[in-house]
């Protein structure tokens, strides 16, 4: 199992978000290709960037410091309000190596189905859960899709990589939901990347042990909860 740890950027800095609340905005650090380099040092092959103000903005306000961030010699991929070919098109020219797709996953089909036809596996799907539901513009808005289901329909419309978030369990540090990870991988032939409330070592060894892709690793690492170097040996 691959470990991502994840740089979620404000304003060029390294931040996280509790429950993706804006208000609730902890900066840990003004230099994220200073961490991403960090992270490489303790033997991450893999990063997972969140542009929070493209998320609300539908822009790349962040390319600049994403370009900076997938030079790091990183496995990148990139998520945060990508709602157009165009913004497709700037990260991977800026070495992204997988685009994350959310909202527009949801709302705008056809632009799902044609960056999947020009970009196969470059392209990925978040799917945030709240109350066993898809949630989508930032969290705010509950849709009726169940999250099964709609993984279901990302499967047969072609897509490779689906990056699950329990919204109740992130930035929480209350462990990852494992039995909604257990659920996907038995009804999936997907790659699935756990994000959420990834806060221990046994969160990654039952992550692993469930034939999961990968787990996000944020807020634990932050807060030294987590060593970076121990969850990635044990994800091997």
């Amino acid at each position: 199992m691959l470990i991502y740890p994840a740089i979620d950027l404000y304003e060029g800095k390294a931040v996280r978000l509790y429950q993706g609340d804006y208000a609730q905005m902890t900066v840990y650090s003004e230099n994220p290709p200073a961490l991403a380099a960090d992270f490489k040092a303790k033997g991450a092959t893999c990063l997972h960037v969140v542009d929070l103000e493209g998320a609300r903005s539908g822009e790349t306000p962040n390319l600049d410091t994403v370009r900076d961030l997938a030079g790091a010699g990183l496995f990148t991929e990139v998520g945060g309000g990508i709602r157009s070919m165009k913004a497709v098109e700037a990260y991977l020219s800026a070495g992204v190596g997988r685009v994350i797709l959310g909202t527009a996953a949801v709302t705008d089909e056809a632009f799902l189905r044609e960056s999947l036809e020009k970009y196969g596996e470059k392209i990925a799907v978040g799917v945030d859960l709240r109350d066993g539901c898809v949630a989508i513009r930032g969290w705010t808005e509950r849709t009726g899709l169940t999250g099964l289901d709609f993984c279901r329909k990302m499967q047969d419309l072609g897509v490779k990589t689906l990056i699950c978030t329990d919204i109740a369990r992130d930035g929480a540090m209350r462990g990852a939901n494992r039995a909604l990870y257990k659920e996907l991988c038995e009804a999936l032939g997907l790659n699935i990347i756990a994000s959420g409330g990834v806060s221990a070592l046994e969160d990654i060894t039952a992550l692993k042990a469930l034939g999961l892709h990968g787990a996000i690793v944020g807020k634990a690492y932050y807060t030294g909860a987590l060593d970076l170097k121990e969850a990635i040996e044990a994800a091997l």
